[in-house]
């Protein structure tokens, strides 16, 4: 088993430190069997929260969040880490969105172009990034999925960047999301408690992947005390009184126990239920 993972590579992408977590659980597995893994992250999240002042400042938090970052990434197993060097965009009508060197205002042919490199280097299996929404609409979320969804396929077409090394062919692209039922949830808690946050007064009807769209469900409460000692290396960003640090346990255990994914294009999944709990079935040669 070990032998065939070595030919097996999982590349996640994603907009800031912090974001790997949505799937930590499944990098954690596929590098615990020997599977390759890496990570984009496309910005160092320099408008991120901070949580305590003494962590760093709003001109160092960039700085700060790299190391974040490249910590919870050795705890999780991640071998290979790049950084695109976009700037946070910051929330969608917030003044960030207008810097130049945002990622919102990036230079789209220029930050793909960027993604395919690595993607032709890394030569992976299996990427995943967000999916189409965002989870709740974040301009950097929303970018680096449309980036990441045309870098699947331009990676492979020697007509494009062909600076960029020699074609690639992806056998499979995921979008990771929670399921919009527990998105529901998560939204009635904060009403209900009447939680001060972002998240509140989001239409979750309109965000993330419905229930029926996700095809994999990966089972990872083995690698539960991985993630959280991987997420804690997010420091500047654990906000105590965040809505997810008060959830219930039975809606903590949900979110937690278990990673969700569409397959949105390349190698379609065996017709099998043990499939729908590995994105790389039918993919081990």
């Amino acid at each position: 088993m070990a032998d065939r993972a070595q030919n097996l590579g999982l590349l996640g992408v994603y907009a800031h430190p912090d974001d790997e977590q949505l799937v930590s659980g499944t990098f954690a597995q596929a590098a615990a069997v020997g599977i390759r893994t890496g990570l984009i992250c496309a910005t160092r999240g320099e408008v991120g929260e901070i949580a305590d002042p003494a962590l760093a400042t709003p001109d160092t938090l960039g700085q700060v969040r790299e190391g974040e970052m490249r910590a919870a990434a050795v705890v999780i197993g991640v071998k290979h880490l790049w950084f695109l060097d976009y700037r946070d965009s910051g929330m969608i009508g917030t003044p960030e969105n207008d810097d130049p060197a945002s990622l919102y205002r990036a230079d789209e042919k220029e930050a793909l172009g960027k993604i395919v490199k690595i993607v032709r280097q890394f030569k992976p299996t299996v990427m995943v990034t967000f999916e189409p929404t965002g989870g709740y609409g974040h301009p950097d979320h929303l970018t680096i999925s449309r980036l990441t969804t045309l870098a699947f396929s331009a990676a492979a077409d020697a007509s494009q960047f062909p600076e960029a090394g020699q074609p690639w062919q992806t056998a499979r692209l995921y979008y990771s999301s929670f399921p919009r039922s527990w998105m529901k949830q998560f939204s009635s808690f904060i009403e209900e408690q009447n939680l001060e946050t972002g998240f509140r007064g989001l239409d979750f009807d309109k965000y993330g992947l419905t229930d029926e769209e996700i095809t994999n469900a990966v089972d990872v409460r083995k690698w539960m005390p991985v993630k959280e000692r991987s997420v804690r290396h997010h420091r500047t960003q654990m906000d105590p009184n965040s809505p997810l640090n008060k959830l219930p346990p039975d809606m903590q255990e949900t979110m937690r126990s278990h990673e969700h994914f569409m397959l949105a294009a390349g190698v379609p999944l065996p017709n099998t239920p043990e499939a729908r709990g590995d994105i790389f079935a039918g993919l081990r040669k």
